[in-house]
């Protein structure tokens, strides 16, 4: 049975020319997608995820799951994770290196290919269709592809046009869905990657400890996650110093000993982070995860942005379905930009000042996590999800006051 056929087998709408209506289509089947979906479906509506890629596949990520990526995984989901974190070794471009223990896990690290397929077979599960393989050209909400004003058309790569009442848009940064909404990005970094095979003692060396080092170029670090037999090794710093960010990589890995072993991939991705102007939200269409521009500004860290934007756009995306008027829709949009906006909204918020005061002070970062014991506890804790940047400056005042020195420069 056709897709076509199975879904009007299923009971959905049919407009007059025959052609089904989902209730939601999610484009991109990465974390932020695949939690979109699941959380669309898991209300019994008709959802339909398409990935262009062929999944499982590889993603440039460090692959670090924290507390809040954790808690918003769905119910069941089981981690499957490479090594469980209860070490960190941090050094000041390689200088100055002290490594912090802790008796409970601070974070765990998977490796991105596994992680969202399973993402993805839940989804299924949960009752969402998904399509890989698939291209989308555009999205219209006016003119003749659309049947009425309570549906969007998606018009993929062959031709071929889907009917929906909501969409959302969860195709990266640089993908169709935020481009027809407007989203506007504010920090543009690039991080590069390796993922280096090595032998068995060497792998011991690293079981439970990862490495952080806060790099030569103003607000750049690099990292070392292990996940078994293989050490994934970064490096990110603001776009424009492709040489120097190459030139940071290549230094870390022979400083860390590690340049004799051949890479079995070596990648880089651009991260975006949205303008606090930059709209969630188009008609019928919303965005999330990297295609709304949603990171912690500071680390870059993307994985818990996209689990709880594409939970909450899943859950929104069901209303739009259901508004009978244009004015319901944009009721219920306006509605999850809100909900981004005080939660995530407020942690980006304090990321772009730590980020500033990283940019400026790395050392004074170094010092603190490594030698001033309430620090390193704050980093556990933010680590582990008990708690927020943006609660740690809401609620400590030595916090507050540094940042809001820095504010002041």
């Amino acid at each position: 049975m056709s897709s076509d056929n199975a879904a009007q087998e299923a009971g959905r709408d049919v407009p007059g020319d025959g052609e089904p209506v989902w209730d939601v289509v999610v484009v991109g089947a990465g974390p932020a997608g695949a939690s979109a979906a699941y959380a669309a479906a898991s209300t019994g509506r008709k959802v339909l995820l398409l990935e262009k890629a062929e999944l499982p596949r590889y993603k440039t990520c460090g692959g670090g799951i924290i507390g809040p990526s954790r808690d918003a995984l769905p119910p069941g989901f089981e981690l499957p994770l490479r090594d469980r974190v209860h070490a960190v070794t941090f050094s000041l471009n390689g200088k100055l290196t002290r490594t912090r223990r802790s008796k409970r896990m601070l974070f765990g690290l998977i490796n991105r290919p596994e992680f969202d397929a399973g993402l993805v077979e839940v989804a299924r599960k949960a009752g969402a269709e998904v399509r890989t393989g698939v291209t989308v050209s555009r999205v219209e909400q006016h003119g003749s592809a659309v049947p009425d004003r309570r549906t969007v058309a998606i018009v993929l790569g062959d031709g071929e046009t889907l009917l929906a009442r909501a969409v959302v848009g969860a195709d990266g940064s640089a993908g169709r869905i935020g481009a027809h909404v407007g989203v506007k990005l504010d920090q543009v970094d690039l991080g590069l990657e390796a993922e280096i095979p090595v032998p068995a003692t060497v792998a011991e060396d690293w079981a439970g400890r990862v490495h952080l080092d806060w790099g030569p170029i103003p607000g750049s670090y690099g990292w070392v996650f292990p996940k078994g037999d293989t050490l994934t090794v970064g490096v990110i710093s603001a776009r424009g110093e492709g040489a120097g960010t190459k030139r940071y990589l290549e230094d870390f890995i022979a400083r860390l000993g590690l340049a004799g072993f051949e890479p079995s991939i070596s990648s880089g991705h651009l991260t975006r982070c949205r303008s606090d102007d930059s709209p969630l939200s188009r008609g019928r269409v919303l965005v999330c995860g990297d295609a709304a521009g949603l990171l912690e500004p500071w680390t870059r860290e993307g994985i818990s942005f996209a689990l709880r934007s594409g939970r909450l756009a899943g859950e929104w995306a069901v209303r739009i379905a259901e508004a009978q008027d244009a004015v319901d829709a944009r009721r219920q949009a306006l509605n999850y930009a809100f909900a981004i906006k005080a939660g995530l909204g407020v942690e980006m918020g304090v990321g772009r000042r730590m980020l500033t005061l990283f940019e400026r002070r790395p050392g004074l970062i170094h010092a603190a996590v490594t030698g001033f014991r309430p620090a390193w506890h704050a980093f556990a804790r933010v680590t582990r999800g008990t708690t927020t940047l943006a609660e740690i400056v809401r609620t400590h005042p030595v916090a507050r006051r540094v940042l809001s020195a820095m504010d002041k420069h």
